[in-house]
């Protein structure tokens, strides 16, 4: 059972409630330990935390699953390649995380022999580790009582406490007040529980309000003002940039270049393109002299920070050229198996839809 939480806290026994409920129906997740029962391992924790950020449970569980089959410790992922980890990540997003992961596991084993640091605060130092992953590691894996707070949380929180000072300023206000609430006996399934009551039921349009174990103690829902919180800043508008990749085969073979790490995609195999970015269009000029033809259609992307339309052109050579930077000649037909990032393999898929309708006319 939760420690009790202090009358001074004036939020009652939420700790209690939750739990109770979360031993009822906590969501099997093949990272987690079933409530009550010993952490999982932190690599575990760690991977998913990683895998999970701006990433929805449903697209992370066949990747988390086919990460520890492939690399079931810390140590074996630090061993592995960098192209295969990149490839393995491919469709997941936000390939920073990738390389971080790759950085944190061999700092891991070459710092710490292979042992996770137990505190939030020694797991912050490590690559790619934020404030939230840190506190969600040092909670579940090693029962430290420290906040934990995802965007589920912050919204549970800013409706609990009927916090109305607009994101991101509320943050240090919602963090301050789930650390109020969270126990010291089983901080890592509180921590899960907040998560879940966010995603199942304090979701953030049409919450179920009448089947959730904290609404006599939500401030919000006393206030009728449930559905109005968190307030959020407005956004400003996406900008949209233009690029163009290029698609230089031969002899059955397309020309994948390995993208610097330091660009957005960095590590990733992918089309030569022409630099675009978040705040340039491309610049158009091709990367060989040959003839070109511009392939029907174009792709929409979206970044985190704007949106992207891709022309693609193409090109068939005699003889593989041996100025086209860092890359490696692929086989068209195993493209699947080249972990192109999505925008890349859409592009792929776009040259071979034009190829094949032109081989029909």
């Amino acid at each position: 059972m939760a420690a009790v939480q202090s009358e001074a806290q004036k939020s009652g026994d939420m700790a209690v409630l939750l739990l109770a409920h979360y031993d009822q129906h906590a969501r099997d997740l093949p990272w987690r330990s079933p409530p009550g029962s010993p952490p999982p391992p932190p690599y575990r924790v760690w991977l998913s935390e990683v895998m999970l950020q701006q990433t929805t449970v449903a697209a992370v569980i066949p990747y988390f699953t086919a990460f520890t089959e492939r690399w079931p410790r810390v140590e074996a992922l630090a061993m592995a390649s960098d192209a295969d980890v990149m490839a393995a990540w491919a469709g997941l997003g936000y390939y920073s995380r990738a390389r971080n992961l790759l950085k944190c596991a061999r700092v891991v084993v070459d710092a710490h022999i292979g042992n996770f640091p137990q505190s939030a605060a020694e797991l912050a130092k490590l690559p790619g580790v934020g404030a939230y992953t840190s506190a969600a590691i040092a909670a579940i894996a090693f029962g430290e009582p420290v906040a934990v707070v995802d965007a589920n949380v912050e919204r549970v929180a800013a409706r609990l406490f009927a916090i109305q000072t607009p994101l991101p300023a509320a943050r240090p206000a919602i963090r301050e007040a789930v650390q109020a609430i969270t126990p010291t006996d089983r901080p890592g399934d509180f921590a899960q529980a907040m998560m879940d009551l966010g995603a199942t039921i304090c979701t953030p349009r049409n919450p179920s309000c009448l089947t959730c174990p904290l609404r006599t103690r939500c401030k919000a829902y006393a206030l009728g003002i449930v559905e109005d919180l968190p307030v959020k800043a407005p956004k400003a508008p996406k900008p949209q940039r233009t690029g163009t990749a290029w698609w230089i085969e031969c002899d059955g073979h397309v020309w994948l270049a390995k993208r610097p790490d330091k660009i957005m995609l960095g590590g990733m195999r992918a089309l030569l393109d022409d630099d675009w970015s978040v705040r340039t269009d491309g610049h158009k000029t091709h990367p060989l002299p040959a003839q070109w033809q511009k392939v029907n259609g174009q792709v929409a992307h979206s970044f985190t920070h704007f949106h992207l339309a891709l022309d693609i052109q193409r090109t068939h050579i005699q003889a593989r050229a041996n100025d086209l930077g860092n890359g490696e000649w692929w086989p068209i037909n195993s493209l699947d198996s080249a972990g192109l990032p999505t925008l890349f393999a859409k592009a792929a898929r776009l040259v071979l839809k034009d190829r094949k309708a032109q081989e029909e006319e």
